[in-house]
């Protein structure tokens, strides 16, 4: 089989499906799961199809802190170890689909994170670091949206809950093959946001890179097909500005990340 470097997943007149492609090709639907074995078909993507998140995650682990340049805007030091936190599965959004800002339980202080997604291909536990890319399907963009008031002032010192509402994790548009990207720390990231760029760095800037964080989450917890994996978010997010740059209704924000593609939502009212 030719080899395929990008993989959708698209709205059909019979649910979701997959489909890749190969270079610069035609995405075309896949016979199977690309978890599991799988072919490519013939048959086209439809004209017209929605693109959906690539994946559906078990689980969406995520990195803060991880870009230097990040950790000084912030004032704290670089962390001696990965910092995780999860976000619900439920959070997940789909590309050109609206970011809510939340109102049952209002925030006013929405803020934008461009960064880059792993997507693990096979199950992982344990895994070294230098074999660690070799259970990763592929990368895509994601928008790691978080309440801040939640995050930090009303989370009970908890992330989770101003990471977590529904939403609040878009990804796509596409995902990357190992391919594709063979060097996932070699790549330029830019968060655009009504047309003016705010976050611009490369992956290389990461203070744990992706094997790194691939071995230090399997360390004795297993990593299922489909889990998530959002690296952290570069320097310029809109807490860090002054005067904070919050999102608001009408807004549109797009996150392109070189080799992948540019995740776009606009953000509206729940």
């Amino acid at each position: 089989m030719p080899v395929v470097t990008h993989i959708a997943r698209v709205e059909t007149a019979s649910g979701p499906r997959h489909a890749a492609r190969c270079g610069d090709g035609p995405f075309r639907l896949i016979e199977g799961n690309p978890f599991e074995d799988w072919r490519l078909g013939e048959e086209p993507v439809p004209a017209g199809a929605r693109y959906l998140a690539p994946v559906v995650p078990p689980t969406i682990y995520c990195i803060g802190l991880n870009y230097r340049q990040h950790a000084q805007e912030t004032g704290a030091a670089p962390p001696r170890w990965p910092v995780l936190f999860i976000k619900a599965a439920a959070s997940l959004q789909h590309p050109d689909r609206p970011i809510l800002i939340p109102s049952h339980a209002p925030s006013h202080k929405v803020d934008y994170e461009g960064e880059l997604a792993v997507v693990i291909g096979r199950r992982a536990k344990n895994v070294r670091a230098q074999d660690a890319l070799d259970h990763v399907l592929g990368y895509t963009c994601a928008n790691d949206v978080s309440a801040r008031d939640w995050q930090k002032e009303w989370g009970g010192g908890q992330f989770c809950r101003g990471k977590s509402f529904d939403t609040f994790c878009p990804l796509g548009p596409v995902l990357a093959t190992r391919a594709a990207i063979p060097n996932p720390n070699a790549l330029d990231l830019r968060t655009v946001l009504n047309g003016q760029t705010v976050q611009s760095a490369s992956t290389a800037d990461m203070i744990f890179d992706v094997p790194t964080l691939i071995e230090f989450l399997s360390a004795d917890c297993t990593l299922e097909p489909g889990s998530v994996i959002l690296t952290g978010t570069p320097s310029g997010v809109g807490a860090a500005r002054t005067p904070p740059l919050w999102l608001r209704p009408g807004d549109q924000v797009c996150v392109e990340i070189d080799g992948i593609g540019r995740l776009q939502n606009p953000v509206e009212a729940s």
